[in-house]
């Protein structure tokens, strides 16, 4: 580890902490469906989609409403980018002349970004078209990662109302995030990358000479507008196979801080959104204290096991870091830094291949994903998904105390507390069974590359990142095949909607609760000792469930390069 490795880690912190309050009270802004700057240009776009659509901003939705509504969109989506990626041969926009997917390939593709997955069976320069990329893709970067701060707001509104049955309405959630946040910020980013050497054209090929006077052919398309809300959307899908490691994709070392530092700007940003809803900004430092401290925790692991290197490399005396399937414009601290970022959130985009990462290094972006996503987390997903576990930490408290456990001045009973449960179960339940179910069967096996317990770490870090919506891979498994595309595909589908209803009917239980002031007897929820069991709730309840497949995995595999160092 080096000073300007910690310099890079810290400063990337302390530009994040700085722009929180900014973000936040934009976010706030939306939250409410007041007025902003930008409503003089977009105003009129918006009102027009309203009109089109029959749709009344105003008209409140209750929780079974809000989802209903949020699923049938999702959907319809879903069959949209199905159906433009089966008919890609005969539709415009495809320069290269590439061939329609085939069925589970497509399925699998539309199911990853309807619901801001986006993991890639398959190469994107050598599979997808234009057309494909910009209307079967984009367009999910923009709507999931829209979805996603929607539903944020709709649980913010059942912890901050008294006594509602609404809960807001998604359509008008939905379009004002899209609109006024995503679509801007996009722009700007955009047109910063195609600045900094990002492609931004329809060609689909361009024939070059290279210094040797041989020919190369370099593969062209509308990258930047996609790279932009990618990791804004915290959706990760790579316009090129070797995504954010290919220079068309991250071209610069400032290309990836910016990168870096898109993918957390919102999910730091609803931390503080959350507090103002609530009528204590507290609230939300708490939040975001708890997860600093286990992204920073998480950093520190990474990067010292990088730098430390391969130890088998080094009892043959080869000195230095692990620098295998890293960018070396990136190095180690970039790299390590990027594989905690884009797994603490549900980016899934990477700047280096976590295959090749030392055992325990590639250890922390698994258990990131592992513990829900909910360290920053994607964009809404995140902070949705770390109150539920404050739901059940303030249930452990109200155990230690002896009284009906409060959060932000409502109530925590039997009905919430279950439904909590519900949700953070489907993760354990979908990636263990999924990922024991395919270390038996024959087209399970036929998949990793490597056999022993880094195989294991294969198959499990794909299940891993279906369920948690991450999207990135170890890059060693071969998950083109029906098997993988058809069960990787209802494993995202699972890990997406299984835990937004539960979710949802939490925001609707807590909305028609009365408010209940903190009073002598309350468990504080805004200092040290709140933050505190946030964390170790956390821990417990997202980390000991996977222990059996780390010990499988990563940490079996640190033995065995350490026993094979000692022969």
């Amino acid at each position: 580890m080096t000073f300007q490795g910690w310099i890079l880690i810290l400063g990337f912190v302390a530009i994040l902490l700085a722009l929180t309050k900014p973000v936040g009270a934009w976010l706030f802004t939306l939250y409410e469906g007041r007025r902003t700057p930008l409503h003089v240009v977009l105003g009129p776009v918006e009102r027009g989609f309203y009109t089109l659509a029959g749709i009344d901003p105003h008209a409140e939705q209750g929780w079974r409403r809000y989802a209903l509504h949020m699923l049938f969109f999702n959907v319809a989506l879903m069959a949209f980018t199905y159906a433009v990626l089966r008919l890609q041969g005969v539709l415009p926009g495809n320069p290269q002349g590439l061939a329609g997917l085939s069925p589970n390939l497509a399925f699998n593709t539309a199911i990853s970004f309807t619901t801001n997955t986006n993991w890639q069976s398959y190469g994107g320069e050598s599979t997808m078209s234009n057309l494909s990329q910009m209307l079967g893709l984009t367009i999910h970067n923009f709507l999931s990662a829209a979805t996603g701060i929607a539903l944020a707001f709709a649980l913010f509104r059942g912890f901050a109302r008294r006594e509602s049955k609404a809960i807001g309405n998604f359509w008008a959630d939905m379009t004002r995030v899209t609109l006024y946040i995503l679509l801007p910020i996009s722009i700007v980013y955009a047109l910063f990358l195609i600045a900094s050497g990002v492609p931004q054209t329809m060609a689909g090929v361009v024939d070059v000479q290279t210094l040797e006077g041989a020919k190369q052919s370099l593969l062209l398309g509308p990258v930047a507008s996609q790279e932009a809300i990618k990791m804004l959307g915290t959706n990760g899908g790579g316009f090129f196979n070797a995504n954010s490691a290919h220079p068309f994709e991250n071209p610069t070392a400032l290309t990836n801080l910016v990168q870096m530092l898109s993918i957390f700007l919102i999910g730091f940003g609803l931390t503080w959104t959350f507090g103002k809803a609530v009528g204590n900004t507290k609230q939300g430092w708490a939040i975001l204290s708890a997860m600093l401290i286990l992204f920073l925790a998480g950093v520190t692991v990474t990067y010292w096991q990088e730098a430390a290197g391969n130890p088998v490399l080094q009892h043959l005396g080869v000195a230095g870091g692990n620098m295998e399937g890293k960018e070396v414009r990136f190095g180690i601290a970039a790299s390590a830094l990027f594989s905690v970022v884009t797994t603490a959130a549900s980016c899934g985009a990477v700047n280096s291949m976590h295959d090749s990462f030392t055992a325990l290094g590639g250890m922390i972006p698994l258990f990131n994903m592992q513990l829900g996503e909910v360290v920053i987390g994607g964009v809404g997903a995140g902070i949705y998904g770390f109150l539920l576990f404050a739901i059940l930490a303030v249930f452990v408290a109200g155990l230690m105390v002896g009284r009906t456990p409060e959060y932000v001045g409502k109530k925590i009973e039997s009905r919430e507390v279950k439904l909590a449960v519900l949700a953070i179960a489907v993760l354990p339940l979908m990636i263990l069974g999924l990922t024991a179910l395919s270390s038996v069967l024959q087209q399970g096996l036929a998949g990793p590359l490597n056999k022993g317990p880094h195989g294991f770490s294969e198959i499990l870090y794909a299940f891993t990142s279906a369920v948690a919506n991450n999207g990135s891979a170890f890059a060693g498994l071969t998950a083109n095949t029906p098997y993988y595309n058809g069960l990787l595909g209802v494993a995202m589908w699972v890990g997406r909607f299984f835990i937004i209803v539960p979710m949802l009917a939490i925001a609707g239980s807590l909305a028609a609760k009365k408010y209940t002031p903190e009073s002598a007897g309350s468990f504080p929820t805004t200092g040290g000792l709140w933050v505190g069991l946030l964390v170790g709730i956390i821990l417990i309840l997202g980390g000991l469930t996977f222990l059996p497949g780390l010990a499988l995995g990563p940490i079996a595999d640190h033995l065995a390069m350490i026993s094979g160092t000692l022969s």
